[in-house]
């Protein structure tokens, strides 16, 4: 967190002055100069990552530049909506990618194994944008299906969550099933069928819980990011969530906003590597961390 810190506070400085955004054209240099120092954006970056630094670790990362409001209190009201956007996303690859995924491994070589290969190789290869785009010309402007832009009814969440999923589910599904073939030739999937036991205790209990750590892996990350949305599918449906927030401040050069989003995504990330960590030794009996 420490290192994300630093980068982000570099490259947001990097990118330009949000002075020179802010101020109408008839401002003077006097007046540029009053703003900057309002701002504390006078100061050496050294004393302006200090006063950073040392606000963040209580939870504030101060006023948006452009909003003039609490940093956190922006993302809170944008994060609502990115979370509803995410949610759908997350439904569609749980109900779609890992038994879909488990299946092709266990029917492989069937119409419905090449058909589910299809699909995650289309899915994986189909830029979100791209998708975007067609699922807005298709159910929008041709059939007036659903809305295609903006936050309001259950139907507008429908096109912006299929189009966040689809590159998900491609990507585990296509993981679920290389891991899945890996563990079906295994000795002890083999002796448990030679028992008598049940096909479907054999597979989800026996086989997918070996297989499911890196599945666990990447899902738990993806989720994740599906849970923070995505820039490109929240700009092109217009969805006012975490992704267009970020967007608006990087246009603005707001570095509170921007500062504040990448930390609190970089806490999420590593929480959820934490627990996915522990999760491997309650999935795994082989694994074992020192004391």
């Amino acid at each position: 967190m420490f290192v994300v810190s630093i980068v982000v506070f570099v490259l947001v400085r990097m990118s330009g002055d949000p002075i020179r955004i802010m101020a109408p054209p008839e401002a003077s240099e006097a007046d540029v100069a009053l703003m900057r120092a309002y701002l504390g954006l006078d100061r050496p970056w050294p004393v302006q990552y200090w006063n950073f630094l040392s606000r963040a670790v209580q939870g504030d990362f101060g006023k948006s530049v452009r909003f003039r409001r609490p940093a956190m209190e922006l993302i809170a009201e944008r994060y609502g909506a990115t979370l509803e956007l995410g949610g759908l996303a997350v439904l569609i690859v749980i109900v779609i990618a890992l038994p879909v995924g488990v299946y092709s491994a266990v029917r492989r070589g069937t119409p419905l194994d090449y058909l589910a290969r299809a699909f995650a190789a289309l899915g994986q290869a189909v830029p979100p944008f791209w998708l975007g785009l067609l699922l807005v010309l298709l159910f929008g402007v041709l059939l007036h299906v659903f809305p295609t832009s903006g936050r309001g009814t259950p139907l507008h969440v429908i096109l912006p969550g299929i189009t966040l999923g689809w590159f998900a589910v491609a990507g585990l599904m296509r993981l679920t099933r290389s891991s899945m073939l890996d563990v079906l030739g295994t000795e002890y999937v083999k002796l448990a069928r030679i028992k008598g036991l049940p096909e479907r205790q054999v597979i989800w209990k026996h086989a997918f819980k070996n297989a499911a750590l890196p599945v666990i892996t990447f899902g738990a990350l993806l989720f994740v990011a599906l849970l923070n949305g995505s820039i490109i599918v929240e700009t092109v449906f217009s969805w006012p969530g975490l992704g267009l927030l970020v967007i608006e401040a990087v246009d603005s050069r707001d570095y509170p906003i921007v500062q504040a989003v990448v930390m609190c995504l970089s806490a999420m990330y590593i929480g959820v590597n934490l627990v996915v960590d522990v999760l491997y030794a309650y999935l795994n009996p082989k694994i074992r961390y020192s004391q």
